[in-house]
């Protein structure tokens, strides 16, 4: 890619493609079922936010893996603010039509995802380290022996990251709930 190749973005793709789609089959796993969103399409759009064909020059697996964790981050961010823009009917329930019962996807786990998205962002001010981990194991959905591969650092720093993350996350989530 450094010396312009016009096939290493193609060649690039080819090697990481089904690790990203792993990782992005894992994270939407742990979403609300009826979620609009695939795991392909994740990866494509996530890879389109990357440059497609005009990859950056990416300075190893933990640049290019981090960056990917925030095109998904992004892509499902903007996905949420989508259904629930006022002009989608912002508070309107969705019913499958197609079921013997009615089934009400519940709105909250957008609106959750928001707040997480505004916490993140707070944390970054605090600790930018500890919000690329969060995103390769919320939005990636990494392992903490993966996450702490990509982002060079021992498992145990990984976990303590983690552990210190989730709370932080979670008081601020419960702030932005109650206030």
């Amino acid at each position: 890619m450094e010396s312009g190749e016009p096939q290493a973005a193609e060649q690039l793709l080819a090697l990481v493609y089904n690790e990203l789609r792993q990782l992005a089959a894992a994270k939407m796993a742990r979403e609300r079922p009826g979620h609009t969103l695939q795991p392909t399409a994740l990866v494509h759009e996530a890879w389109l936010r990357l440059g497609g064909d005009s990859q950056p020059a990416w300075q190893n697996r933990r640049h290019f893996f981090g960056a990917a964790a925030e095109a998904m981050r992004r892509v499902l961010i903007g996905n949420a603010r989508r259904k629930h823009a006022a002009r989608r009917g912002m508070a309107a329930q969705h019913v499958d039509i197609d079921a013997t019962e009615f089934e009400i996807a519940a709105p909250a786990e957008d609106v959750e995802l928001l707040r997480v998205h505004d916490a993140l962002d707070r944390l970054a001010a605090e600790d930018p380290r500890k919000v690329e981990l969060v995103k390769l194991r919320y939005f990636v959905g990494m392992s903490i022996e993966e996450a702490a591969e990509a982002l060079g650092i021992s498992e145990r720093t990984a976990k303590r990251d983690w552990t210190y993350a989730r709370a932080w996350l979670g008081e601020a989530i419960e702030r932005m709930r109650s206030g």
